[in-house]
């Protein structure tokens, strides 16, 4: 599945990344601690985070991560958007909490 199909099946909201959208997603991985997902997420995990600032690209770069939802109805910095359109690493929105986007992320991944 890519990144674009979760957009559309889960009805989030592109803030910035658009040249990643036909990134594969193989899973998901869910945490608000950056030092947790540079340790444990792997390669092709869309990660889901509260966290807004630059460094979730950092990490996200590093760990080759497809994309980022962002919960909770927060959204990213404009320095964050930029670091996503330099990496081409998409920052998705939902109002959704943690708990009930990575429910639904789960879903549509089992279907596949």
């Amino acid at each position: 599945m890519k990144v674009i199909d979760i957009i559309e099946k889960l009805n989030l909201t592109l803030f910035s990344g658009s040249d990643g959208l036909n990134r594969e997603v193989k899973g998901g991985y869910t945490s608000d601690l950056l030092s947790d997902v540079m340790g444990h997420a792997d390669a092709g995990r869309v990660w889901i985070t509260i966290q807004t600032h630059k460094n979730i690209m950092a990490i996200a770069s590093l760990k080759d991560l497809p994309a980022v939802i962002i919960v909770g109805a927060e959204k990213p910095g404009d320095d964050t958007m930029d670091q996503s359109n330099i990496e081409g690493i998409p920052i998705l929105g939902t109002s959704l909490r943690s708990f009930e986007i990575s429910a639904e992320l789960y879903n549509i991944l089992k279907e596949e």
